[in-house]
């Protein structure tokens, strides 16, 4: 059995932009924070000036529940910088909000893991205040 973990080395860090900041701000503050269209209501997750659907710039952040499912993903042996703890398992997670955001999963065998499996939040503060999101699985009636 192979757990899956958070990284905790010396992994290359984001580097926020003006645009992505309210994301990165959210997640130090313990949130989720994802982008919802005031025009034609879509969400996103990625940080944009205007809606990729309807064109509109009515673009406000909401705070999301931090749950979704997992729908795709792979394991990785062999990294591309040797700073990653293998293995470590990228996955797209299908938000309940309605969006899609591609993190890692942590906190289960890398074998585990099945299309639909429910997920949820769980943020992970690296020494340099840095706070990086990862999903765990939800466990049955929790």
């Amino acid at each position: 059995m192979t757990l899956l973990r958070a990284q905790t080395g010396a992994i290359p860090r984001p580097k926020p932009s003006s645009l992505s900041k309210p994301f990165w701000d959210g997640l130090a503050a313990g949130e989720l924070r994802f982008q919802r269209c005031g025009a034609c209501h879509g969400a996103t997750h990625t940080p944009a000036l205007v809606c990729s659907r309807c064109g509109s710039g009515d673009l406000v952040w909401e705070v999301s529940s931090g749950r979704g499912v997992v729908e795709t993903w792979t394991t990785v042996w062999r990294p591309q910088t040797p700073e990653f703890v293998v293995p470590y398992m990228p996955i797209v997670v299908a938000v309940d909000e309605g969006w899609q955001m591609l993190s890692n999963l942590i906190g289960c065998d890398h074998e585990a893991v099945v299309a639909g499996m429910p997920v949820e939040l769980e943020l992970h503060r690296l020494d340099d205040g840095v706070t990086l999101p990862y999903f765990r699985p939800i466990e049955a009636g929790a």
